[in-house]
């Protein structure tokens, strides 16, 4: 699981991401990642709207993302901002398609 040092947690800090971070798309999952200066450990945020699904999916599809995350926190860069959008195609997908995903936007976009 993701520590509290390496979540966002304010709505303007996701809308700073969203907005001016370098954007990579796949089929279930959109990753926005924006680089700072800032010497702290990369930070993640998840966007899972109800159009993915129920809670319990919803919470399923967030909790897949976190552990996806928290296994490539040491490749990431130091000071990124890194917020992903569950699409909703994402409710079908298994934890190796969404792992898969997330990982080769990572290193192509925050890999340190």
């Amino acid at each position: 699981m993701l520590a509290r040092g390496n979540r966002i947690t304010r709505g303007a800090e996701y809308k700073t991401v969203v907005r001016r971070g370098v954007r990579c798309a796949a089929p279930h999952t959109v990753t926005y990642v924006i680089t700072t200066a800032e010497d702290r450990p990369a930070r993640f945020g998840f966007i899972v709207s109800k159009q993915v699904g129920t809670a319990v999916i919803r919470n399923t599809v967030r909790r897949r993302l976190k552990a996806v995350c928290a296994g490539t926190l040491p490749g990431v860069t130091r000071g990124a901002d890194v917020v992903i959008r569950a699409l909703p195609s994402a409710a079908s997908a298994d934890f190796t398609q969404l792992r898969d995903e997330v990982t080769r936007c990572l290193s192509r976009r925050a890999a340190a």
